[in-house]
């Protein structure tokens, strides 16, 4: 573990883990959004993550698109890492890949996804399609990232040219032609944007998920994340996180008392940590033997944001050697991943971004 940087991810979705959070005004609101991602770059955290559904939670808050919230705070950062939920059940796969890979240049390289695959009845319905079935959907998710990564390393990084004398933009000879025959759809040809910065996004999604650089493991408890933490390691992921839903005591008011006020919150499977930052800090410490870094979703980000970053990072810091990302790193830079080679480079001709 001590070779790879442990990354502390927090959920900055404005509707916080806690239902009683949920607001039309704030879910719409762009100032809110760049406010906290603002707010979680200046306090450090690794990424800021950004929860997304195929349809609004309820039938009725309306929401905007994570991709599209990570891309408008993509200008407004240096450091933080940017990784928005998009789901693939019912999304034409060449266009999540084209919107991930913008995302990636718009960032200057800070770009991840959680790949989620819902497939309800009702989701379905909305989409005019059949729902599916638990192992569909895995199917179906497995096959999206495999496209993904297919169509990314489709240009070579110095496919792009602009060779003014002769009138060329790009070296055809560079672009590679991809034919992806899935169960439920088919991709050809070449993505219409040039490689992302990292080459290849950092992609999470749950732990048993073919193709991912990071497995997000839950469980109720650290016994369990253990478990699953090590059956994604022998899976062969690089990386594990654990996600901890955090409700933290803040502001001379126990988190407690703020649950009481709040109300009910329901379990979700989900380690839950209730109580104060040090106590946080003791719980992280423990999983880092475990895992490779933690997705924080607290209950009411405005609150649990700011008491995370005073209280709870500089304890990481302390105890585990917790580096926050610096202006200019790649989010795999962050994660100590490398960069890789497209799969259709030759090798004597592959250059380095720059």
């Amino acid at each position: 573990m001590s070779d790879t940087p442990f990354a502390v991810a927090v959920e900055l979705d404005a509707d916080g883990a806690h239902p009683a959070t949920s607001t039309s005004s704030r879910a719409l609101s762009p100032r809110v959004l760049s406010a906290l991602v603002a707010s979680a770059e200046r306090l450090g955290f690794t990424a800021a993550t950004f929860d997304d559904a195929p349809l609004p939670v309820g039938g009725a808050t309306p929401r905007l698109d994570a991709v599209q919230r990570a891309a408008f705070v993509a200008p407004l950062t240096t450091a933080i890492g940017l990784i928005p939920v998009a789901h693939v059940a019912f999304s034409e796969p060449f266009h999540v890949a084209t919107q991930l890979a913008s995302l990636d240049w718009a960032s200057n390289g800070r770009a991840g996804w959680i790949a989620a695959a819902s497939g309800t009845g009702r989701e379905a319905a909305a989409y005019g399609r059949e729902a599916l079935e638990d192992a569909d959907l895995r199917r179906e998710r497995d096959e999206v990232i495999e496209v993904a990564r297919r169509l990314w390393d489709s240009w070579e990084d110095d496919a792009v040219i602009r060779d003014v004398a002769t009138g060329r933009y790009l070296d055809a000879d560079k672009l590679h032609y991809v034919d992806f025959e899935g169960a439920n759809f088919s991709v050809k040809g070449p993505l219409i944007t040039p490689r992302p910065p990292q080459g290849q996004l950092v992609v999470a999604s749950e732990a048993g998920s073919a193709g991912v650089d990071v497995a997000l493991v839950a469980g109720a408890d650290v016994e369990a994340i253990t478990d699953a933490a090590a059956g994604a390691r022998a899976a062969g992921t690089a990386l594990v996180w654990a996600e901890v839903e955090v409700a933290l005591d803040s502001r001379g008011v126990s988190a407690e008392r703020r649950l009481d006020t709040l109300g009910a919150w329901p379990e979700s499977g989900r380690l839950r940590h209730v109580g104060d930052a040090s106590g946080l800090v003791d719980r992280v410490t423990e999983l880092s033997r475990v895992v490779d870094g933690v997705r924080l979703l607290p209950a009411e980000p405005d609150v649990d944001l700011e008491e995370a970053g005073r209280a709870v990072l500089p304890g990481l810091r302390e105890r585990i050697g917790f580096r926050s990302p610096r202006p200019g790193d790649s989010l795999r830079d962050a994660l100590g991943l490398e960069r890789p080679l497209s799969r259709y480079a030759a090798p004597a001709t592959v250059k380095e971004f720059a």
